[in-house]
């Protein structure tokens, strides 16, 4: 039980979270987002992790609309970044994801010393072997990635492959799974080679409707709209 109630909490603080930086992009204010600010104990511990399931996006307003992150919210996000590495056997995703934190944390907070290693990009063999559903999957899971001008291995296994992810965005739409729907939404707005008949933006706005009041779907397609127009959607 006790498990349980933390989970809830633990998934209402990440909605919380997602909720915060919606209303950045939407506003272009900066300073109505983000990351929770200090705080102490049980509460300072949910903050960061939600900061950690949320990943390099806890500070997407500040990459994207190009404004420094506040100082308690920086210190929080540095928090999850010391505090949760991938395990030796961590999935790819944990590994990218956390790989996309640093990064992130890297350009934003120059005290930040990430060791001898720390331009080195983990394997992404596996991304280029994907089925094109497994592919989808997972680079929905690794949404914080996709961003105007940041190159990855991931990134490039995404341009070299943009039928496929259109291929599993109409899947996901057909299956009503709206968070990955909205995560290789975001993705297909950086690619080239993506089929007009697509109809990529109307089936944004479709996402979007059909999210309902999940900010996790918010967040992805607002970054999306973001991405493509420059300015707050």
């Amino acid at each position: 039980m006790e498990q349980s109630g933390t989970s809830t909490l633990l998934q209402g603080a990440v909605r919380d979270l997602a909720s915060g930086v919606v209303s950045a992009l939407r506003s272009g204010d900066h300073a109505r987002a983000t990351a929770p600010g200090a705080v102490d104990g049980e509460a300072e511990g949910l903050a960061v992790a939600a900061v950690r399931v949320l990943g390099a996006d806890a500070l997407l307003p500040s990459t994207l609309l190009h404004a420094p992150p506040l100082p308690d919210e920086l210190a929080v996000f540095r928090k999850a970044v010391e505090a949760y590495p991938p395990r030796a056997d961590a999935a790819p995703t944990v590994v990218w994801s956390h790989w996309a934190m640093r990064r992130t944390l890297r350009r934003l907070d120059p005290t930040f010393l990430d060791g001898p290693a720390y331009g080195q990009e983990p394997d992404a063999d596996g991304f280029a072997r994907a089925s094109w559903q497994s592919l989808t999957h997972q680079l929905a899971v690794l949404a914080p990635l996709a961003l105007p001008g940041e190159d990855s291995a991931v990134a490039r296994v995404a341009g070299r492959r943009p039928l496929d992810l259109a291929r599993g965005f109409v899947r996901a739409v057909r299956r009503r799974d709206w968070r990955q729907a909205a995560g290789a939404g975001r993705w297909l707005t950086l690619l080239d080679g993506v089929p007009d008949t697509l109809g990529l933006d109307t089936g944004l706005d479709f996402v979007e409707l059909m999210g309902g009041e999940d900010p996790l779907v918010a967040l992805q397609v607002r970054a999306a709209r973001l991405t493509r127009t420059g300015a707050p959607a």
